[in-house]
């Protein structure tokens, strides 16, 4: 992946994310149960982190030349679709079953950050 591809994403994901949190906190605030709200919130932090985290690999990509950052920006970005994406549908649906998608995603992140340590490290 290319760097200018990685910092498009996490722009990207930067934007949905500000839009999400306020569409929570405006929209939803009435319609969710406090228990889906916090869920829902808990979506919104993780995916604006890992965005971070995005156009932090898009940056350091310019200054290392590696396949471990284009991973670390693979594994971030599917790690906001399962993890964030999982919570977003089980505040929306109530359906918690979903939430067995979630652990696949927090390890996706995990694997980002690992992938981003490796990139710096063979450096």
């Amino acid at each position: 992946m290319k760097n200018q591809t990685i910092l498009i994403s996490g722009a990207i994901f930067m934007a949905l994310s500000v839009m999400l949190g306020a569409f929570g906190a405006h929209a939803l605030k009435t319609r969710l149960t406090p228990e889906m709200m916090q869920i829902y919130q808990i979506g919104v932090q993780y995916q604006f982190y890992h965005a971070l985290g995005l156009l932090f690999a898009g940056i350091i990509g310019f200054q290392i030349e590696s396949k471990w950052v284009s991973r670390s920006a693979m594994f971030l970005g599917v790690g906001i679709i399962l993890f964030s994406g999982s919570l977003y549908l089980i505040a929306f649906s109530g359906i918690k079953a979903i939430g067995a998608i979630t652990p696949i995603g927090g390890l996706s992140f995990v694997s980002g950050w690992i992938s981003l340590a490796i990139a710096v490290w063979k450096r």
